[in-house]
């Protein structure tokens, strides 16, 4: 099969239409159209129906996408592996992360990446949960960083290393009394207003579920894509945010504890990712081992406050908040 054939197919199956491939492509729309047509004399299938201006796979185009997609994986992985055998420890490596991942961890640890193999060019992609393993399955990053709980564990497609693990905290004004020690159980939140990640994230579906689980209706106030909003939120006294452990909250006065449901904390293992069907480079390899060193010693980014510290921070005056403005 000719891959400029199983790329076209590719790209016009993601696209819709064959003018949108074409511009992705830079190939004429004639020429992509014989190409297609080619693909299906060749194959002796109907891979597109027309429906209005889109075009739309077939049951057998659908069967053939996923083996187009891994054949132009191995055919790029041949290419890079050529170019690691040419080059040795030069290279360009593609990670994503999530934004809270970027700033708490690969901020800081970039740069002892760049000691070791000055000559690998890492392109960052800011990505989480479901659009990091679109975006590995289609080749487009080396590595994505992840919660575990996205990836089923039987997956035959991705290979992991587990970095870490990220607890639940609850995050407050330090004038608000939120539990008695360093942790609250997940029902005890129920008189306050809570401040939530948006459900696009890992952790808060996790909390969601720890919340059916304790029979917990949960009084929302806001639900936000970014975290910092949260934290603001919770410093000026509008509820409680519950926020990752991965979060850095360095800057916001806040009282925090860590989040359980009968006594456990509510917990994702956090990971490296990578399809296995491409063959990693060996800074790719190292760039996870070096990874999760640095984890272990940086982790967790935010810990729950020392119930000494609270009341300290209660007797020294400060911005006065009423309690019942949280509930």
């Amino acid at each position: 099969m000719d891959l400029r054939h199983a790329r076209t197919f590719v790209t016009v199956a993601e696209l819709g239409t064959v003018s949108k491939a074409a511009l992705r492509l830079h190939v004429a729309q004639p020429a992509l159209s014989r190409q297609i047509s080619d693909l299906e004399q060749e194959l002796g299938l109907k891979l597109f129906d027309r429906v209005g201006r889109r075009l739309v796979l077939t049951g057998e185009g659908e069967q053939l996408l996923g083996d187009c997609r891994g054949l132009l994986n191995y055919a790029g992985a041949i290419g890079e592996r050529a170019q690691t055998l040419r080059r040795g420890d030069t290279g360009v490596l593609k990670v994503a992360g999530s934004p809270q991942h970027i700033e708490s961890v690969l901020s800081t640890f970039l740069h002892r990446y760049a000691q070791r193999y000055p000559n690998v060019q890492v392109q960052l992609f800011e990505a989480a949960g479901l659009d990091t393993m679109s975006m590995l399955e289609r080749g487009e990053i080396h590595l994505g960083q992840n919660l575990g709980s996205v990836v089923e564990p039987d997956d035959p497609r991705f290979g992991s290393l587990i970095l870490h693990h990220v607890d639940l905290l609850a995050a407050c004004h330090p004038s608000l009394t939120l539990g008695k020690g360093r942790t609250i159980e997940i029902s005890q939140l129920a008189p306050y207003r809570l401040l939530l990640l948006d459900s696009s994230f890992v952790v808060r579906k996790a909390f969601d579920a720890a919340c059916r689980l304790a029979k917990l209706k949960p009084n929302i106030f806001v639900e936000s894509h970014t975290p910092h909003t949260l934290l603001a939120l919770a410093e000026a006294g509008h509820g409680v945010a519950i926020i990752p452990t991965q979060l850095r909250t360095r800057g916001h006065e806040l009282r925090i504890v860590g989040v359980t449901y009968r006594g456990k904390p509510l917990r994702e293992q956090l990971v490296i990712l990578w399809d296995k069907r491409r063959r990693l480079p060996r800074y790719a390899t190292a760039y996870c081992e070096m990874l999760a060193e640095h984890v272990r010693k940086v982790f967790p980014i935010t810990r729950p406050t020392d119930p000494k510290a609270d009341a300290k921070a209660k007797r020294t005056p400060a911005r006065q908040t009423r309690e019942h403005d949280t509930m």
